[in-house]
């Protein structure tokens, strides 16, 4: 019984992470691309795997902005997205394959709506070869991480 009062008591000490509050949009000409190619479920998609890697990097840096705005500029996919097969039903998900990548912007505000910093960063493939062994959003998970990690970097310095 001791062994569970002092686990609870060091869990009571350890700091707790405030969780950033972080909001993805996406511009115009790429929402226009999920609704009338990518479909709806690959910009949810998209936007969970950058909240994940925001939140991963700023843990890893330290840092904790109340809020960060992100909005995805463009996103393109190495292989073809479950819409895109079911409109074209000759793409195949395995031998389709194409450069992918992301550009993104955010802006990470303080508790009072100050902004504490803003990151542009854009990664696109460049070398089909490179494809091969890609998933359907790899490169755009690539450059959603190195995003991630340069905001976080550039916020740990400030």
């Amino acid at each position: 019984m001791k062994t569970i009062f002092a686990a609870i008591g060091a869990l009571a000490i350890l700091p707790t992470a405030v969780a950033t509050e972080v909001a993805v949009t996406y511009s115009d000409d790429f929402a226009e691309e999920l609704s009338e190619n990518f479909g709806e479920r690959e910009g949810e998609t998209l936007t969970e795997e950058i909240i994940e890697d925001l939140d991963r990097a700023f843990d890893k840096a330290g840092v904790a902005p109340a809020r960060v705005d992100v909005m995805i500029v463009n996103a393109k996919p190495n292989r073809p997205t479950f819409q895109q097969m079911s409109d074209r039903p000759g793409l195949d998900p395995i031998r389709s394959i194409s450069l992918g990548g992301m550009k993104l912007e955010g802006t990470a505000y303080d508790a009072d709506g100050n902004i504490l910093a803003t990151q542009e960063y854009g990664w696109f493939e460049n070398s089909i070869q490179d494809v091969i062994g890609s998933g359907t959003w790899t490169d755009a998970n690539r450059a959603s991480r190195r995003f991630a990690k340069k905001f976080a970097a550039q916020l740990s310095d400030s």
